[in-house]
């Protein structure tokens, strides 16, 4: 007796039905990671700095500051970099904690906080062009001197921050004077930009 011959179809059917369950699962599961917000936005990196995350300064001190910075563009962006030592009196090493290693989104926010509760205490900053994929090195010195007291009412809050961020610039003229500019920073989401920084301390005079 003869064996029973399948049709000659049902192999290549059934492979062509695999390849498309296979097929189904990477359209609804991803076969690939979608791109990162780091990947996909202008971002801030730190790869040196004289100043450490969680660093003590002691209050009333002059602080030297050198730090290297690289911004890897996504998009055209024209501007200033900033690097800026902050002080605020009413946020706190307890409500805004980040360091160069942080989640990069949320340090985003916070610093977008920060720069609206805070105010400058040293600073250095370069005009800066980019275009997607262009990565700009950039080295910052500047002095600052820490507040006495960062929290006037006399409650002991207030923290210390350093931040590198991106923002648009107006020069002003002033008679008789240095040039200024002022400095309005990217909001991070709407920019799509994500700055970089890190939380420091504060302690009494001398301390370290």
């Amino acid at each position: 007796m003869s064996a029973e011959r399948r049709p000659r179809g049902s192999k290549r059917a059934r492979l062509g039905l695999a390849a498309l369950l296979a097929a189904g699962a990477c359209t609804l599961g991803g076969c690939f990671d979608a791109p990162k917000i780091e990947d996909q936005w202008t971002r801030v990196d730190l790869p040196s700095s004289s100043l450490v995350a969680f660093q003590t300064l002691p209050l009333g001190a002059q602080e030297s500051v050198h730090v290297q910075t690289a911004i890897t563009y996504r998009s055209i962006v024209t501007g200033y970099a900033v690097a800026e030592l902050r002080a605020s009196s009413t946020l706190t090493p307890a409500m805004l904690s980040f360091q160069p290693s942080s989640p990069r989104v949320p340090m985003a926010a916070d610093i977008d906080t920060l720069l609206l509760h805070s105010v400058s205490i040293g600073r250095a900053i370069r005009a800066v062009t980019g275009w997607d994929h262009l990565i700009q090195r950039i080295d910052f010195d500047f002095d600052a001197t820490v507040p006495a007291v960062l929290d006037s009412s006399g409650a002991g809050g207030g923290g210390l921050f350093f931040v590198v961020y991106l923002g648009a610039g107006q020069k002003l003229e002033r008679l008789g004077m240095a040039d200024s500019i002022i400095i309005t920073p990217f909001q991070s989401a709407s920019a799509q930009v994500l700055p970089i920084g890190m939380t420091l301390h504060t302690a009494g005079p001398g301390s370290r």
